[in-house]
C-alpha cells in the first residue's frame, strides 16, 4: 500500500498470539485508523489463557471495552459477530481498504484458501481477495506441514501477504513486548501505517 488506510478489518482467530492482535489494534487506533474487529469464539478462549483480562462475548460490549482500554474516539472501533451476515464486511460494496488476520489459525488459512466463507471472518477475507485489496495473514503454527505450505503458496500467488510472527533479535529485545512490537511493526509497514515501535535497520549506526 502507498497510503495509510482509513479503514482496516482486523480478524482475531484462535491461534496463540493474542498479544500481537491487541498491540496491532492499539497502534491502528492511535493512528486514527477505523477498525472493524472480528473475534472468533476460539480467540476468546485463547485470550483468556494468554491475558489477565476477561473479554466480553457480545460484539458491542467487546468494542466498548476495547475503546475504553485504548482511549479511542467513538466511531473508530466496531466489532461484529461470527454470523453477522448483514455486516458491511460481507459485501464487496463496502470492502475495507485492507484486512489483517492476526493471529491466523491454519484452519482459517485453509478456509480462506478454499473460499469456504462459512463465517464472517472467512467471508470478509474472501471479499478482500476478490476486490483486490491487501490481505495480511499472520499464521501462528510450528512446524508447518505440506498442507499449510500449499495453502500459503496458493494465497501468496493471489497477492495475499503471508507474514508469520517471526521476531528478529538484531534490535536486542529485552522484554516480551519488544518481540511483539517487532512483528506488529512489520504488519504496520505492510499497511503503510507510520510507527515508531523500533528503529529500522541501520538507523542506529554511527555516522562515519
Amino acid at each position: 500500500m502507498s497510503a495509510k488506510p482509513g479503514h482496516v478489518a482486523l480478524a482475531v482467530t484462535g491461534a496463540s498470539g493474542i498479544p500481537y492482535a491487541f498491540r496491532l489494534l492499539e497502534c491502528l487506533l492511535a493512528s486514527h485508523v477505523r477498525v472493524s474487529l472480528l473475534f472468533s469464539k476460539a480467540a476468546h478462549a485463547v485470550a483468556a489463557l494468554e491475558t489477565d483480562e476477561p473479554l466480553p462475548a457480545h460484539p458491542r460490549d467487546l468494542a466498548e471495552h476495547l475503546r475504553e482500554r485504548y482511549d479511542a474516539p467513538a466511531g473508530l472501533l466496531r466489532a461484529y459477530g461470527r454470523e453477522d451476515w448483514t455486516a458491511p464486511l460481507a459485501s464487496g460494496s463496502s470492502v475495507p481498504e485492507a484486512m489483517v488476520v492476526c493471529p491466523c489459525t491454519t484452519g482459517t488459512l485453509a478456509a480462506i484458501a478454499c473460499g469456504l466463507s462459512d463465517n464472517l471472518i472467512e467471508r470478509a477475507a474472501d471479499v478482500v481477495i476478490k476486490e483486490r485489496r491487501p490481505l495480511i495473514l499472520v499464521p501462528r503454527e510450528t512446524p508447518y506441514s505440506a498442507i499449510h505450505l500449499e495453502h500459503m503458496l496458493k494465497l501468496a500467488r493471489l497477492g495475499v501477504t503471508i507474514l508469520p510472527p517471526n521476531p528478529g533479535f538484531y534490535h536486542r529485545p529485552r522484554r516480551v513486548e519488544d518481540l511483539v512490537d517487532f512483528v506488529v511493526a512489520r504488519i504496520l509497514d505492510h499497511l503503510a501505517v507510520p510507527h515508531t515501535l523500533l528503529p529500522r535497520w541501520g538507523e542506529n549506526e554511527d555516522e562515519d
